[in-house]
């Protein structure tokens, strides 16, 4: 990842999925964009019309067509929601209409990196820079800062470069002070990698979107890049009103409904959230069916699914969430951090004590042709054949695990557990007591600190895992930590209270274990009837009477 500029950690891309080099192949014309990515040319260059509900963006451009500008401003709304696909679709139609249009050129760039293809994505600025001699000094001033910012995303990291990019913008902000979209762009560019686009906002990037919002409260791309920050951030209420006026804005976004899951989720609100995964859901499948899209090219879709499947876990609706689990796992992909998210079904399968299938799931992440669902892959398996008392086949897949680790940046196999998950549990069969908790707390820390929603809504389970791996092999005392430290992350998983109160039913405590099981069961309420963990506590109550 390091080739892509300022290092981020593994969950920062969930929501982007990129993690390609760029590099430059030389296209030429607005019929020569000969697209190198997943999304088929057909798809991305078919006509379309001006839609309602997907926000209201503008930005004057340089053009004497009023249908090439409102396509223009279509394109803006879709980039800036994430849809790419509709985003370029709309470009291309402008450019249509005007064909001398620079700022589409551009606005295809930002789309085609949003698809990773990012050849396209030069040859799409270079048609743009063709064209900026004729431009007008505004839109001749954002040619210069693409340029700068696809420079630096290319350069492997130089710091210079990034400097130089976000040089670029704060001339032009003297020039242009309330010019809200350098505003907006100030604050991407503070991200410190382009592929993030918004995502991973954070102190830093707070005063940028606010001045935007000051200078254009009916900007809804601020509103959602500001709601971001504010999630990464922890300012799970503040995110929420953000996000409100985001969907208000744009009702008939899929991200805008998704966006308010995220806040809700966050809030405890689960069954309000899962009710906006759901209307996400539908949006998208009504758009693939009348445009005749197929959902394996859309890349929200996968990732809403997870999101649902989470809150039913969290629910305790387990059925529900296997549902959810398995369709996003069906879904094929086309970046390395897309099928990452994949492990998700292999780790609901290990949670269930469902070995031979999570070991199946885990062997096709194996298969990938990326190094890093690799490593996950290895790592679950491993963990699924330990469960299975298959420890030599274990170990070969912790050598392989290890192995992949070599193929990826520092900053990836820092800020993420595997294989050391599975390298815990080889210590604890060793009786390396001290050195797996010392293993296991460390994975913990780095489990509460990843920043934004989605990786907050895993922390509950993977801490979850760590929890029952501990306490399987003896350490209670860890189990009953890492319990606490899961409560405090979230307050209203049942989850928490159940490792807790298994814990103290260990040592003894038989007041504090009806406590926390009692907790655990009012968390519970909604979850399948059948849910294990309630039959458990049932169980503890009857031996106790």
């Amino acid at each position: 990842m390091g080739r892509l500029g300022k290092l981020v950690s593994v969950t920062a891309l969930v929501c982007t999925g990129f993690a390609r080099p760029l590099s430059a192949v030389p296209q030429a014309g607005h019929e020569g964009l000969h697209g190198t990515g997943a999304v088929p040319r057909e798809i991305l260059e078919r006509p379309v019309a001006l839609r309602t509900g997907i926000g209201t963006l503008h930005q004057k451009v340089a053009t004497t067509s009023q249908e090439a500008q409102a396509f223009y401003d279509q394109g803006l709304a879709y980039v800036h929601s994430y849809v790419w696909i509709e985003a370029a679709r709309s470009f291309h139609q402008a450019l249509r209409l005007d064909p001398n249009l620079a700022m589409a050129y551009l606005g295809l760039t930002d789309a085609y990196i949003g698809m990773h293809d990012p050849a396209t994505a030069r040859a799409a600025f270079q048609r743009a820079q063709e064209l900026a001699p004729k431009l007008n000094k505004n839109d001749q001033m954002w040619v210069a800062i693409r340029g700068y910012e696809l420079d630096y995303l290319e350069s492997g990291g130089d710091s210079d470069k990034y400097v130089a990019y976000r040089k670029s913008i704060s001339e032009a902000l003297k020039t242009n002070p309330n010019d809200p979209w350098l505003w907006i762009q100030r604050g991407l560019a503070d991200e410190g990698s382009p592929v993030t686009h918004g995502q991973v906002g954070g102190v830093d990037t707070i005063a940028f979107y606010r001045t935007a919002i000051a200078l254009a409260p009916d900007n809804f791309a601020a509103h959602h890049y500001y709601a971001h920050t504010l999630e990464n951030l922890g300012r799970a209420k503040e995110a929420l009103d953000e996000a409100v006026i985001y969907l208000r804005m744009a009702p008939a976004i899929p991200h805008a409904h998704h966006m308010h899951g995220h806040e809700l989720m966050r809030l405890g609100r689960t069954e309000e959230a899962i009710a906006e995964f759901l209307k996400t859901k539908s949006l998208e499948e009504e758009y693939y069916r009348t445009e005749n899209i197929p959902s394996r090219y859309d890349w929200h879709h996968a990732h809403n699914l997870q999101l649902l499947a989470m809150s039913y876990q969290s629910l305790g609706q387990m059925k529900a969430a296997e549902g959810a689990f398995r369709e996003a796992f069906a879904v094929p992909t086309y970046t390395d951090f897309l099928e990452f998210n994949r492990k998700a079904w292999p780790e609901f399968l290990l949670a269930r004590g469902r070995y031979e299938e999570a070991l199946h799931a885990a062997q096709e992440l194996t298969k990938s042709e990326w190094p890093l669902p690799r490593l996950a892959g290895h790592t679950l398996a491993g963990e699924a054949l330990m469960a299975m008392d298959r420890a030599n086949e274990a170990q070969e897949e912790l050598s392989l695990a290890e192995r992949e680790t070599e193929q990826l940046p520092v900053n990836i196999v820092a800020t993420s557990p595997f294989p050391n998950t599975l390298r815990a549990k080889f210590l604890y069969r060793e009786k390396k007591k001290e050195e797996a908790q010392t293993l296991l707390q460390d994975i913990v820390k780095m489990t509460l600190a990843r920043p934004g929603p989605d990786a907050w809504s895993a922390a509950r389970f993977e801490l979850e895992s760590l929890a029952r791996s501990a306490r399987q092999n003896g350490d209670w005392s860890l189990s009953e930590s890492i319990a606490r430290a899961m409560i405090q992350h979230d307050g209203t998983y049942a989850g928490g209270y159940f490792a807790l109160g298994l814990a103290a039913e260990h040592a003894g405590h038989s007041a504090q274990a009806r406590e926390q099981f009692a907790a655990a069961e009012k968390f519970w309420s909604k979850a399948d009837k059948d849910l294990p963990e309630l039959r458990r506590i049932q169980e503890g109550v009857s031996a106790r009477r």
